[in-house]
């Protein structure tokens, strides 16, 4: 590489160019202020984009006394910090379905696995199943293991769990007598099984 190559001369301690900052530029807006204005500071609440130009000493004075919210009542200020939370974007209630935001089609609506089901709400397009019809033979398997027809299949395998402990004949001391009810019992929750309703 030669010595006086332009490439040369941008690597140099001392390059041919000056590159200090410019000590020109537009005088600090502060009365009575001579200096270079090398800083911006905002003008305030409402004003825009507009800024103030100062030097050094006199930004730091002015963010030292600088108070966004001047001019605003405690509620104003108060609403200000609670929208600040969701960076001032509208909020509505889950499950509402009042929200201020634009319609999003049928397929908004839709919930196909019933995942807001727990809080209450329900599609407006989605209709309320119909209940399971029970036949006389699913009645008498939950009567044998004493639940009533609207029981869920966590009700079934706690009652079936208890009443095998119960009912087992190393819990009776080898008793024979328990034999044919824990038969019944078994039969009844398995019957329960192949119907779907433990599902």
């Amino acid at each position: 590489m030669k010595i006086d190559s332009p490439l040369f001369d941008s690597i140099r301690v001392k390059p041919n160019q000056d590159r200090r900052r410019q000590t020109g530029g537009p005088a600090c807006e502060w009365p009575k202020c001579k200096s270079v204005a090398t800083h911006k500071a905002p003008k305030g609440r409402g004003q825009g984009e507009t800024y103030w130009h100062f030097c050094l000493g006199h930004v730091r004075e002015y963010n030292h006394s600088y108070n966004y919210f001047s001019g605003m009542s405690d509620d104003a200020v108060l609403k200000y910090q609670k929208d600040a939370i969701t960076g001032h974007r509208p909020t509505w209630k889950m499950g509402t379905g009042n929200h201020p935001g634009p319609e999003l089609g049928a397929d908004a609506a839709r919930d196909p696995f019933n995942v807001f089901r727990e809080f209450g709400a329900r599609a407006k397009t989605e209709k309320a199943e119909p209940p399971r019809a029970i036949r006389n033979a699913e009645r008498k398997a939950l009567g044998e293991l004493g639940l009533d027809v609207g029981a869920d299949k966590a009700e079934i395998k706690a009652r079936f769990k208890m009443l095998v402990k119960r009912h087992h004949p190393d819990a009776n001391n080898g008793d024979r007598a328990t034999e044919d009810k824990l038969r019944e019992i078994i039969q009844a929750y398995n019957y329960l099984k192949t119907t779907g309703m433990l599902k």
